[in-house]
């Protein structure tokens, strides 16, 4: 005897439900993936209070230029759009900065509503999917497929980064011993070391040279890089213009503490090797089997996409997935 579900639960439409669903697993994801734990948003905290602490406060008037020079696309609807739309694009666009994209908030918009309009048409112009299932696949491609993109770059850039930092600290250790000024040491750093440590060092002597006092531009740069090791370069030289002290002894143990932070960090990355390995390969299998179903008899399958019971079992197995993604995440991540 065949069951067939009904095409409403109550009063809410399966359609309604299968965009639900996925919805709740991608919070439940977010939450997993950006939660993180006790121990590291007490030390977010802390570094956060330093930096109001020590971090130079803008006038209106320097606010308002900064707007003006961080225009969107010069397109008015556009423009328009962002400001009503994106959620906190001043975060975005230091995304953006921390990525090493030289790319306007509007010009990345205008990516990805390019992007999601292609996904769309290739899924309702082929008749491959219906209507609610290609604008819900078009919209997670537009909002999805960049932000991880953008992920991608900036935690490549931040791995360059923390890898070559302890060196430009070095260098600047010598020149200190050898008794140049910091600011001098920077530049000489900013010089020797590859980007992006050095493209980094070099804007910060730029702005010291345009008038900005280096504390003023070693907390703009660290605002944009969002590192903690550069956070704690910047906090150390803050604290020692104050206090006083031999800071080349500071910066010379500090690049110590980086150099040995490196270090535990791979070997936590070596110890969790296999069990990620693990979870990208269960991972892979439902969509591997899907291909290859799809594959060897297309109209077997094609029932997911285009029966509401199928879509409604898709949007369940979504979510679950999404939810064990982010447990199986969780169990191998460590912060130090």
């Amino acid at each position: 005897m065949n069951v067939e579900l009904p095409l409403q639960l109550g009063s809410v439409p399966i359609e309604w439900l299968l965009i639900s669903l996925p919805a709740f697993g991608t919070l439940v994801l977010f939450l997993l993936f950006f939660g993180g734990n006790g121990t590291a948003k007490q030390t977010r905290r802390r570094i956060s209070r330093v930096k109001e602490s020590n971090a130079p406060q803008m006038t209106p008037e320097e606010i308002i230029s900064i707007r003006r020079a961080s225009g969107d696309s010069g397109i008015p609807l556009l423009d328009n759009l962002i400001k009503h739309l994106v959620p906190r694009p001043e975060k975005l666009r230091l995304r953006l900065a921390s990525a090493g994209l030289n790319l306007t908030l509007g010009n990345y918009v205008l990516m990805s509503l390019l992007l999601g309009l292609f996904v769309f048409g290739i899924l309702k112009f082929t008749n491959t999917a219906p209507l609610l299932l290609s604008t819900l696949v078009g919209l997670l491609a537009a909002v999805l497929l960049p932000h991880a993109i953008v992920g991608f770059l900036v935690r490549r850039r931040r791995s360059k980064f923390i890898a070559n930092f302890p060196e430009a600290i070095d260098l600047m250790v010598r020149g200190l011993r050898s008794g140049l000024p910091i600011t001098e040491s920077i530049r000489t750093a900013g010089a020797e070391i590859v980007a992006p440590v050095g493209t980094e060092l070099q804007n910060v002597t730029d702005s010291v040279r345009l008038g900005a006092k280096l504390e003023e531009a070693l907390w703009e740069t660290s605002r944009r890089l969002d590192i903690q090791e550069f956070n704690f370069f910047t906090i150390a030289l803050a604290i020692q213009s104050e206090t006083g002290g031999n800071l080349a002894e500071t910066l010379a143990n500090l690049s110590d503490v980086l150099r040995r932070r490196r270090q535990l960090k791979l070997k936590i990355k070596a110890l969790s090797s296999e069990a990620k390995a693990s979870a990208y390969i269960i991972g892979s299998l439902p969509f591997i089997m899907a291909i290859l179903i799809y594959l060897i008899n297309p109209g077997y399958i094609s029932e997911l996409w285009i029966d509401p019971r199928g879509m409604f079992l898709v949007g369940i197995g979504f979510t679950s997935f999404a939810i064990g993604i982010g447990v199986m995440y969780k169990m191998v991540k460590f912060e130090i």
